[in-house]
């Protein structure tokens, strides 16, 4: 998205959020994006164990068992006991059936928790292993790769890239030339993805790369504010 100002009059700029309003136009506005891929060298396997029992300190007892034995089974795998973290545990009256023949069945406890390899070509095992010791229900298995904060300082250099390239093809076409940067402003990747497809710039950008099977995704975007040089 570019946007040209010329003199002190402030126009509207829709696509500024609500939460940054720019009263004073600099000169030329440019997004710019940038998508970078790697392989994903981590995997986190989000899982459950869920009890039900007659009282509530049984349905406890009984997922607490449970958890143990998925740690032990994560341990045989080499795995340390780091590796395995909890998000959460639940306990809630359970029901079965509706209407008239629904009926009280005993409280479900639940307890979540993560299970973080590096070991991409075990993931199979380790999922049948955690189902057998007990997890009954997986949650998701996500990719994730260990040098994202370096890869999003790479999409971030390139998205001030492509915003400086594109603030510059424009300025040019309308006669004019680039000054200094008045204006940075980060911009989230996830509302990027969604509002601002096709401002990308350089590097693996694009929807049908970003959805590859086999890679992590990194992402940036940047709106840059540039004046405008007088001689």
């Amino acid at each position: 998205m570019v946007g040209i100002w010329h003199g002190s009059v402030a126009r509207t700029k829709p696509w500024l959020t609500s939460r940054v309003l720019i009263d004073k136009p600099w000169g030329v506005t440019a997004f710019g994006a940038a998508s970078v891929r790697a392989v994903p060298d981590l995997a986190r396997i989000q899982v459950s164990v869920i009890r039900v029992e007659a009282s509530p300190e049984a349905a406890f007892a009984a997922t607490t068992s449970g958890v143990h034995a998925v740690r032990e089974a994560v341990r045989r795998l080499g795995l340390a006991d780091t590796a395995v973290e909890n998000s959460r545990l639940g306990l809630q009256s359970h029901w079965d059936g509706y209407g008239e023949s629904r009926k009280f069945v005993g409280y479900k406890c639940a307890s979540s928790f993560s299970i973080e390899t590096p070991d991409l070509d075990e993931i199979q095992q380790l999922l049948i292993d955690v189902v057998a010791a007990g997890a009954h229900h997986v949650e998701s298995v996500e990719f994730d790769v260990r040098a994202k904060p370096e890869l999003r300082a790479q999409a971030r250099r390139e998205a001030v890239d492509a915003a400086r390239r594109k603030a510059r093809l424009y300025a040019e076409a309308a006669g004019l030339q680039l000054g200094a940067v008045v204006h940075i402003e980060d911009v989230d990747p996830e509302r990027m993805r969604q509002e601002y497809r096709g401002h990308g710039g350089g590097g693996a950008s694009g929807a049908g790369e970003d959805l590859a099977p086999g890679h992590v995704v990194v992402s940036a975007g940047v709106a840059i504010g540039f004046s405008i040089a007088h001689s």
